[in-house]
């Protein structure tokens, strides 16, 4: 099996989450473009209630608690080292008394009916879809609530097979803005605002550092095959957004319940 035709999901969980782990973020994002998709949404006061949900080891969940005034976060990942890793930043930036890390599951959510009043997710409703997220997360929601995700998203309507084919093998949700945008206002929300990453998200804050992650990585796992060729698929990826970045990237989507 090619690295093309592999998907992050033929590698063990476990595996995928030691090394993620050892990287500040799990995927493309940048501190600057958390701060521009907060910035459309208006509605935060102290008693606001935010969920960050595939929070990750939480490198925007700071940034979202350091740049709201008030409201508490309760920050929502599956791994529990994640978890962990998040716990110890609350810790480091005295945060305790608004925000928490929990183990947990964005498709099982334990909150009542129109309680939150902003779901963020960055990088991460592909684990359950974009439309299965945004449906099932919308009661959760207060009216005039927001949902703010980032997306893996098409720029063109036609794409180089390649690159086409790496994608509909990893995420076969993957699809246009325009499309993503109707898919939104279909789940009962109004798009206030969608916007492109910039490439550094995807250079200089994911791959870059991942260089020197997956040489440590497999220096501890010498020899391990099923290290290796998980390594070989992260360099790929990067390599196909180096030669395709015209044709994709991350999107924001940032949607007001009505």
């Amino acid at each position: 099996m090619s690295n093309e035709e592999q998907t992050i999901h033929d590698f063990d969980v476990a595996l995928i989450c030691e090394y993620f782990s050892t990287m500040e973020r799990q995927g493309p994002g940048s501190e600057e473009s958390t701060i521009k998709a907060l910035s459309f949404i208006d509605n935060i006061s102290e008693n606001s209630k935010i969920v960050d949900l595939g929070c990750g080891t939480g490198a925007q969940t700071i940034v979202l608690a350091q740049n709201t005034v008030a409201g508490s976060i309760t920050a929502i990942d599956l791994f529990p080292g994640f978890i962990d890793k998040l716990n110890d930043k609350i810790i480091k930036y005295n945060l305790q008394d608004r925000v928490q890390g929990i183990v947990g599951s964005m498709d099982n959510l334990d909150f009542q009916e129109n309680e939150l009043d902003l779901i963020w997710s960055e990088g991460a409703i592909y684990n359950i879809g974009f439309e299965k997220g945004l449906n099932y997360w919308n009661k959760f929601l207060k009216k005039g609530g927001y949902v703010a995700v980032s997306e893996a998203s098409w720029f063109t309507e036609e794409r180089p097979k390649e690159i086409f084919d790496f994608w509909n093998n990893a995420y076969p949700e993957i699809d246009t803005i325009a499309n993503k945008i109707a898919q939104m206002q279909k789940a009962g929300y109004v798009v206030v605002a969608s916007f492109i990453l910039p490439d550094v998200c995807w250079t200089d804050n994911f791959f870059k550092p991942a260089v020197s992650a997956q040489k440590a990585f497999l220096e501890k796992y010498k020899g391990n095959k099923s290290v290796e060729e998980f390594i070989n698929y992260e360099k790929c990826e990067a390599s196909l957004y180096d030669k395709y970045k015209d044709y994709y990237g991350y999107v924001f989507y940032i949607g007001k319940k009505i």
